[in-house]
Protein backbone atom coordinates (compact mmCIF):
# COMPACT_ATOMS: atom_id res chain seq x y z
CA UNK A 1 0.00 0.00 0.00
CA UNK A 2 1.63 3.38 -1.04
CA UNK A 3 2.31 5.85 2.17
CA UNK A 4 -0.03 7.89 2.78
CA UNK A 5 1.18 11.79 2.29
CA UNK A 6 1.13 13.96 5.03
CA UNK A 7 -1.40 17.67 4.49
CA UNK A 8 -3.15 20.10 6.22
CA UNK A 9 -7.17 19.59 6.17
CA UNK A 10 -9.38 21.97 5.43
CA UNK A 11 -10.98 21.48 8.28
CA UNK A 12 -7.92 22.56 10.08
CA UNK A 13 -7.57 25.81 8.28
CA UNK A 14 -11.31 26.20 9.71
CA UNK A 15 -10.33 25.82 13.41
CA UNK A 16 -7.51 27.97 13.53
CA UNK A 17 -9.90 30.91 12.28
CA UNK A 18 -12.73 30.02 14.87
CA UNK A 19 -9.60 30.15 17.25
CA UNK A 20 -9.20 33.26 16.27
CA UNK A 21 -12.69 34.65 16.57
CA UNK A 22 -13.18 33.34 19.98
CA UNK A 23 -9.63 34.80 21.02
CA UNK A 24 -10.18 38.33 19.34
CA UNK A 25 -13.78 38.52 21.85
CA UNK A 26 -15.52 41.95 20.72
CA UNK A 27 -12.62 43.06 18.20
CA UNK A 28 -12.77 42.72 14.35
CA UNK A 29 -9.04 41.89 12.95
CA UNK A 30 -8.06 41.42 9.48
CA UNK A 31 -5.16 39.59 7.95
CA UNK A 32 -3.86 40.64 4.48
CA UNK A 33 -2.15 38.22 1.96
CA UNK A 34 0.00 40.73 -0.02
CA UNK A 35 0.47 42.17 -3.14
CA UNK A 36 2.16 40.24 -6.05
CA UNK A 37 2.37 38.03 -9.46
CA UNK A 38 3.64 38.42 -12.23
CA UNK A 39 7.03 37.79 -11.63
CA UNK A 40 8.64 35.47 -14.54
CA UNK A 41 11.61 34.42 -11.41
CA UNK A 42 10.16 32.45 -8.73
CA UNK A 43 6.69 31.96 -7.33
CA UNK A 44 4.73 34.07 -5.00
CA UNK A 45 3.70 33.63 -1.58
CA UNK A 46 1.61 34.80 0.85
CA UNK A 47 1.81 36.43 4.12
CA UNK A 48 2.61 33.40 6.62
CA UNK A 49 -0.55 34.72 9.16
CA UNK A 50 -2.65 34.44 5.90
CA UNK A 51 -1.16 31.30 4.23
CA UNK A 52 -1.99 29.61 8.00
CA UNK A 53 -5.15 30.64 8.51
CA UNK A 54 -6.52 29.98 5.10
CA UNK A 55 -4.08 27.34 3.04
CA UNK A 56 -4.49 29.70 0.24
CA UNK A 57 -0.79 30.35 -1.30
CA UNK A 58 -2.12 31.57 -5.40
CA UNK A 59 -4.19 34.67 -4.94
CA UNK A 60 -2.48 38.05 -4.30
CA UNK A 61 -4.36 40.52 -2.81
CA UNK A 62 -6.73 38.53 -0.68
CA UNK A 63 -7.73 38.88 3.01
CA UNK A 64 -9.88 37.49 5.53
CA UNK A 65 -11.62 39.63 8.15
CA UNK A 66 -12.57 38.33 11.71
CA UNK A 67 -16.50 39.68 12.86
CA UNK A 68 -16.95 38.02 16.21
CA UNK A 69 -20.03 40.32 16.98
CA UNK A 70 -21.70 39.93 13.47
CA UNK A 71 -25.59 39.03 14.31
CA UNK A 72 -25.09 36.63 11.34
CA UNK A 73 -22.90 33.53 12.18
CA UNK A 74 -21.95 32.65 8.67
CA UNK A 75 -20.22 35.90 8.38
CA UNK A 76 -18.27 35.99 11.35
CA UNK A 77 -15.33 35.21 8.89
CA UNK A 78 -14.96 36.54 5.55
CA UNK A 79 -12.41 35.52 2.95
CA UNK A 80 -12.12 38.35 0.14
CA UNK A 81 -10.49 37.37 -3.08
CA UNK A 82 -9.72 40.36 -5.99
CA UNK A 83 -12.56 41.08 -9.16
CA UNK A 84 -11.86 38.16 -11.66
CA UNK A 85 -9.71 39.48 -14.76
CA UNK A 86 -10.59 37.76 -17.94
CA UNK A 87 -7.84 39.69 -19.99
CA UNK A 88 -5.38 38.75 -17.30
CA UNK A 89 -6.26 35.33 -16.50
CA UNK A 90 -5.33 34.62 -20.47
CA UNK A 91 -1.97 34.89 -19.43
CA UNK A 92 -1.69 33.68 -15.76
CA UNK A 93 -4.52 30.85 -15.55
CA UNK A 94 -7.90 31.19 -14.98
CA UNK A 95 -9.52 31.84 -11.09
CA UNK A 96 -12.78 30.25 -10.13
CA UNK A 97 -15.73 32.27 -9.67
CA UNK A 98 -17.70 32.31 -6.48
CA UNK A 99 -20.14 28.91 -5.63
CA UNK A 100 -20.66 26.66 -3.54
CA UNK A 101 -17.65 25.00 -4.78
CA UNK A 102 -15.11 27.51 -3.31
CA UNK A 103 -16.49 28.00 -0.64
CA UNK A 104 -16.23 24.11 -0.11
CA UNK A 105 -13.00 23.77 -1.44
CA UNK A 106 -11.93 26.78 1.09
CA UNK A 107 -14.06 26.00 4.36
CA UNK A 108 -15.53 29.54 4.36
CA UNK A 109 -18.79 30.33 4.61
CA UNK A 110 -18.99 33.87 3.21
CA UNK A 111 -16.37 34.70 0.25
CA UNK A 112 -16.78 38.36 -1.22
CA UNK A 113 -14.91 39.99 -4.28
CA UNK A 114 -12.36 42.24 -2.65
CA UNK A 115 -13.87 45.63 -3.72
CA UNK A 116 -16.49 44.99 -0.80
CA UNK A 117 -13.77 44.90 1.97
CA UNK A 118 -14.36 49.17 2.83
CA UNK A 119 -18.53 48.42 3.11
CA UNK A 120 -17.71 45.70 4.99
CA UNK A 121 -14.85 47.34 7.75
CA UNK A 122 -17.22 50.27 8.14
CA UNK A 123 -19.77 48.03 9.18
CA UNK A 124 -18.03 45.83 11.71
CA UNK A 125 -16.52 48.77 13.27
CA UNK A 126 -19.60 50.98 13.71
CA UNK A 127 -20.56 47.46 15.33
CA UNK A 128 -17.57 46.89 17.26
CA UNK A 129 -15.64 50.37 18.10
CA UNK A 130 -12.71 48.10 18.33
CA UNK A 131 -10.19 46.70 16.24
CA UNK A 132 -7.39 44.57 16.68
CA UNK A 133 -3.96 44.31 15.07
CA UNK A 134 -2.76 40.83 14.34
CA UNK A 135 -0.13 41.85 11.30
CA UNK A 136 3.53 42.45 13.20
CA UNK A 137 4.00 46.03 13.69
CA UNK A 138 6.81 47.78 11.65
CA UNK A 139 9.54 49.46 13.03
CA UNK A 140 9.42 53.20 12.99
CA UNK A 141 11.38 53.74 9.35
CA UNK A 142 9.08 50.96 7.36
CA UNK A 143 5.68 51.08 6.37
CA UNK A 144 2.87 50.60 8.74
CA UNK A 145 1.48 47.50 8.73
CA UNK A 146 -1.17 46.72 6.38
CA UNK A 147 -4.11 46.59 9.06
CA UNK A 148 -3.27 49.35 11.44
CA UNK A 149 -2.55 51.49 8.05
CA UNK A 150 -6.39 50.54 7.28
CA UNK A 151 -7.85 50.85 11.26
CA UNK A 152 -6.05 54.70 11.04
CA UNK A 153 -7.99 55.57 8.11
CA UNK A 154 -11.04 53.86 9.95
CA UNK A 155 -10.39 55.72 13.23
CA UNK A 156 -10.43 58.92 11.06
CA UNK A 157 -13.76 58.67 9.95
CA UNK A 158 -16.11 56.92 12.82
CA UNK A 159 -15.16 58.35 16.57
CA UNK A 160 -14.84 56.43 19.29
CA UNK A 161 -13.09 53.62 17.63
CA UNK A 162 -10.15 51.61 19.70
CA UNK A 163 -6.91 50.31 18.37
CA UNK A 164 -5.38 47.39 20.43
CA UNK A 165 -2.65 45.33 19.95
CA UNK A 166 -3.19 41.46 19.44
CA UNK A 167 -0.30 40.87 17.23
CA UNK A 168 0.64 38.58 19.84
CA UNK A 169 -2.45 35.93 19.02
CA UNK A 170 -0.99 34.78 15.74
CA UNK A 171 2.85 34.10 17.09
CA UNK A 172 1.23 31.88 20.05
CA UNK A 173 -0.65 30.01 17.76
CA UNK A 174 1.58 29.20 14.98
CA UNK A 175 4.40 28.13 17.51
CA UNK A 176 2.59 25.05 18.94
CA UNK A 177 2.27 22.65 15.63
CA UNK A 178 -0.83 20.25 15.50
CA UNK A 179 -0.56 16.71 14.46
CA UNK A 180 -0.65 17.57 11.22
CA UNK A 181 2.05 20.12 11.07
CA UNK A 182 4.23 17.71 12.88
CA UNK A 183 3.62 15.35 10.56
CA UNK A 184 4.82 17.45 7.73
CA UNK A 185 7.70 18.56 8.89
CA UNK A 186 8.37 15.55 9.30
CA UNK A 187 8.71 14.63 6.04
CA UNK A 188 10.14 17.91 4.88
CA UNK A 189 13.14 16.53 6.89
CA UNK A 190 13.10 13.06 5.56
CA UNK A 191 13.25 14.29 2.16
CA UNK A 192 15.96 16.65 3.23
CA UNK A 193 17.49 13.61 4.38
CA UNK A 194 17.78 11.65 0.94
CA UNK A 195 19.67 15.28 -0.12
CA UNK A 196 22.12 15.11 2.30
CA UNK A 197 22.71 11.14 1.67
CA UNK A 198 23.54 12.53 -1.75
CA UNK A 199 25.75 14.57 -0.70
CA UNK A 200 27.96 11.94 1.37
CA UNK A 201 27.55 9.83 -1.18
CA UNK A 202 28.82 11.74 -4.38
CA UNK A 203 31.66 14.93 -3.08
CA UNK A 204 34.39 15.07 -4.02
CA UNK A 205 37.54 17.96 -4.32
CA UNK A 206 37.74 19.83 -7.48
CA UNK A 207 33.64 19.85 -7.29
CA UNK A 208 31.98 23.49 -7.03
CA UNK A 209 29.84 24.42 -3.98
CA UNK A 210 27.12 24.41 -6.22
CA UNK A 211 26.86 20.88 -7.81
CA UNK A 212 26.25 19.91 -3.82
CA UNK A 213 23.40 22.90 -3.46
CA UNK A 214 22.08 21.27 -6.72
CA UNK A 215 23.09 17.62 -5.80
CA UNK A 216 20.39 18.63 -2.35
CA UNK A 217 18.01 20.67 -4.51
CA UNK A 218 17.60 18.28 -6.80
CA UNK A 219 16.56 15.73 -4.60
CA UNK A 220 14.11 17.34 -2.60
CA UNK A 221 12.51 18.15 -5.67
CA UNK A 222 12.36 14.62 -6.93
CA UNK A 223 11.35 13.25 -3.80
CA UNK A 224 8.00 14.83 -2.96
CA UNK A 225 9.34 18.77 -2.47
CA UNK A 226 8.52 22.18 -4.56
CA UNK A 227 12.26 23.08 -3.73
CA UNK A 228 14.61 24.69 -0.89
CA UNK A 229 12.53 26.20 2.06
CA UNK A 230 15.54 28.91 1.92
CA UNK A 231 18.35 29.73 0.39
CA UNK A 232 20.76 27.00 0.05
CA UNK A 233 24.17 27.76 1.78
CA UNK A 234 27.14 25.41 0.53
CA UNK A 235 30.37 27.21 1.80
CA UNK A 236 33.38 25.62 1.56
CA UNK A 237 36.84 26.84 3.49
CA UNK A 238 36.71 29.89 4.39
CA UNK A 239 33.17 30.52 3.13
CA UNK A 240 32.32 28.33 5.72
CA UNK A 241 32.44 31.13 8.33
CA UNK A 242 30.73 33.38 6.77
CA UNK A 243 27.27 32.42 8.17
CA UNK A 244 24.52 33.52 5.50
CA UNK A 245 27.14 33.10 2.63
CA UNK A 246 25.25 32.73 -0.75
CA UNK A 247 27.33 33.38 -3.57
CA UNK A 248 28.03 29.14 -3.49
CA UNK A 249 30.40 29.18 -6.94
CA UNK A 250 33.77 28.27 -5.43
CA UNK A 251 35.72 24.92 -6.31
CA UNK A 252 36.09 22.45 -3.18
CA UNK A 253 39.42 22.15 -2.72
CA UNK A 254 40.90 18.82 -0.81
CA UNK A 255 41.31 19.29 2.66
CA UNK A 256 38.14 21.59 2.96
CA UNK A 257 35.42 21.51 5.14
CA UNK A 258 32.16 22.77 3.91
CA UNK A 259 28.78 24.18 6.01
CA UNK A 260 25.70 23.06 4.15
CA UNK A 261 22.69 25.02 5.55
CA UNK A 262 19.68 23.67 3.46
CA UNK A 263 16.67 22.13 3.81
CA UNK A 264 13.27 21.17 1.96
CA UNK A 265 9.65 22.68 2.04
CA UNK A 266 7.15 19.99 1.88
CA UNK A 267 3.06 21.77 1.98
CA UNK A 268 4.74 25.15 2.53
CA UNK A 269 6.49 23.76 6.21
CA UNK A 270 10.03 24.10 6.65
CA UNK A 271 12.95 21.98 7.50
CA UNK A 272 16.29 23.57 8.39
CA UNK A 273 19.24 21.44 8.60
CA UNK A 274 22.89 21.84 9.04
CA UNK A 275 25.65 19.47 8.27
CA UNK A 276 29.74 19.84 8.08
CA UNK A 277 31.16 17.68 6.32
CA UNK A 278 35.01 17.23 5.02
CA UNK A 279 35.06 17.68 0.96
CA UNK A 280 37.57 14.38 0.94
CA UNK A 281 35.45 12.52 3.62
CA UNK A 282 38.38 12.42 6.23
CA UNK A 283 38.46 14.96 9.28
CA UNK A 284 42.25 16.15 9.93
CA UNK A 285 43.26 16.09 13.73
CA UNK A 286 42.58 20.08 13.95
CA UNK A 287 38.56 19.81 11.98
CA UNK A 288 37.81 17.06 14.17
CA UNK A 289 39.02 19.16 17.13
CA UNK A 290 36.32 22.17 16.36
CA UNK A 291 34.11 19.40 15.41
CA UNK A 292 33.50 17.38 18.58
CA UNK A 293 33.50 20.52 20.47
CA UNK A 294 30.70 21.84 18.35
CA UNK A 295 28.81 18.17 18.63
CA UNK A 296 28.89 17.96 22.12
CA UNK A 297 27.27 21.65 22.37
CA UNK A 298 24.49 20.18 20.09
CA UNK A 299 23.94 17.32 22.28
CA UNK A 300 23.98 19.26 25.40
CA UNK A 301 21.41 22.24 24.27
CA UNK A 302 18.86 19.06 23.02
CA UNK A 303 19.01 17.57 26.68
CA UNK A 304 17.66 20.62 28.13
CA UNK A 305 14.37 21.05 25.56
CA UNK A 306 11.44 20.21 26.96
CA UNK A 307 8.12 22.06 27.47
CA UNK A 308 8.62 25.21 29.82
CA UNK A 309 12.10 25.90 28.79
CA UNK A 310 13.82 28.69 27.58
CA UNK A 311 15.85 29.61 24.51
CA UNK A 312 18.38 31.34 27.21
CA UNK A 313 18.46 28.17 28.72
CA UNK A 314 19.05 25.68 25.59
CA UNK A 315 21.41 28.95 24.32
CA UNK A 316 23.58 28.33 27.98
CA UNK A 317 24.15 25.11 27.64
CA UNK A 318 26.00 25.37 23.80
CA UNK A 319 27.63 28.50 25.21
CA UNK A 320 29.30 27.31 28.23
CA UNK A 321 30.89 24.35 26.27
CA UNK A 322 32.08 26.41 23.76
CA UNK A 323 33.34 29.25 26.26
CA UNK A 324 35.28 26.53 27.97
CA UNK A 325 37.26 25.23 25.29
CA UNK A 326 38.78 28.66 24.52
CA UNK A 327 36.02 29.50 21.35
CA UNK A 328 33.46 31.82 22.95
CA UNK A 329 34.15 34.57 20.77
CA UNK A 330 33.86 32.39 17.94
CA UNK A 331 30.46 31.31 18.55
CA UNK A 332 28.79 34.49 17.12
CA UNK A 333 25.04 33.93 16.63
CA UNK A 334 22.04 32.15 18.72
CA UNK A 335 21.49 29.44 19.57
CA UNK A 336 18.25 28.89 17.08
CA UNK A 337 14.72 29.89 16.11
CA UNK A 338 11.09 28.17 16.05
CA UNK A 339 10.27 26.65 12.44
CA UNK A 340 7.02 26.17 10.70
CA UNK A 341 5.33 27.92 7.93
CA UNK A 342 8.42 30.36 8.22
CA UNK A 343 11.79 29.04 8.21
CA UNK A 344 12.33 32.08 10.94
CA UNK A 345 9.17 31.11 12.11
CA UNK A 346 7.49 33.71 14.38
CA UNK A 347 8.24 33.12 18.09
CA UNK A 348 5.95 34.93 20.93
CA UNK A 349 7.71 35.68 23.91
CA UNK A 350 7.97 33.08 27.47
CA UNK A 351 9.20 29.66 27.22
CA UNK A 352 8.68 27.01 24.60
CA UNK A 353 5.52 25.55 24.86
CA UNK A 354 4.54 21.56 24.30
CA UNK A 355 4.31 20.70 20.75
CA UNK A 356 6.57 23.50 19.03
CA UNK A 357 9.31 22.89 16.83
CA UNK A 358 12.39 24.59 16.97
CA UNK A 359 16.11 24.57 15.67
CA UNK A 360 19.24 24.12 17.85
CA UNK A 361 22.77 25.12 15.96
CA UNK A 362 25.54 25.93 17.76
CA UNK A 363 28.83 27.13 15.73
CA UNK A 364 32.41 27.75 16.27
CA UNK A 365 33.72 29.86 12.98
CA UNK A 366 38.05 31.06 12.75
CA UNK A 367 38.18 32.00 9.62
CA UNK A 368 41.97 32.93 10.41
CA UNK A 369 42.07 29.05 9.81
CA UNK A 370 39.60 28.99 6.81
CA UNK A 371 37.78 26.65 9.76
CA UNK A 372 33.62 26.82 9.78
CA UNK A 373 31.56 24.09 12.28
CA UNK A 374 27.82 24.46 12.55
CA UNK A 375 25.24 21.09 13.37
CA UNK A 376 21.94 22.42 13.70
CA UNK A 377 19.38 19.84 13.93
CA UNK A 378 14.63 20.46 14.41
CA UNK A 379 13.54 19.44 17.28
CA UNK A 380 9.84 18.43 17.67
CA UNK A 381 8.91 19.77 21.86
CA UNK A 382 7.52 17.52 24.27
CA UNK A 383 6.09 17.64 27.63
CA UNK A 384 8.58 15.81 29.75
CA UNK A 385 11.82 15.97 26.66
CA UNK A 386 12.09 16.57 23.01
CA UNK A 387 11.78 14.14 19.69
CA UNK A 388 15.07 15.40 17.31
CA UNK A 389 13.23 15.03 13.48
CA UNK A 390 16.82 14.85 11.73
CA UNK A 391 18.62 12.18 13.94
CA UNK A 392 19.19 10.11 11.03
CA UNK A 393 21.00 12.77 8.83
CA UNK A 394 24.54 11.68 10.26
CA UNK A 395 26.62 13.64 12.27
CA UNK A 396 29.28 11.92 13.93
CA UNK A 397 32.56 11.57 13.02
CA UNK A 398 32.58 8.38 12.59
CA UNK A 399 28.93 8.31 10.88
CA UNK A 400 30.51 11.05 8.71
CA UNK A 401 33.65 9.25 7.69
CA UNK A 402 31.97 5.72 7.23
CA UNK A 403 29.31 7.14 4.86
CA UNK A 404 31.77 9.22 2.82
CA UNK A 405 34.05 6.15 2.34
CA UNK A 406 31.57 4.07 0.50
CA UNK A 407 31.60 6.89 -2.39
Amino acid sequence: MARKAPSIATSEFQKRREQVLRSLKDAVGIVFAGEGGGDLRGSWRPNANFEYLTGITDEPGAAVLFDPKNDVPSKRVVLFLKPLDPEVEKWDGARDFIDSKLVAKYGVKTIFRSGRIPLVMRAAAQKSRKLACLHAFASHDAPVSPDLAMFQKVSQRIPGISIVDRTDLLAKMRSVKSKAERACMKEAVRISSIGYDEVLRTMQPGMNEFDVQETLEHAYRSNGSRGPAYNTIAGAGFNGTVLHYGANDQTMKDGDLIVIDSGADYRGYAADVTRTYPVNGRFTKRQKEIYSIVLKALEASIKKVRAGCTFQQIDKASRDIIKKAGYGDYFIHGIGHHLGVEVHDITPEGALREGAVITIEPGIYIPEENLGVRIEDDIVVTKSGHINLSKSIPKTVKDIESAMARR
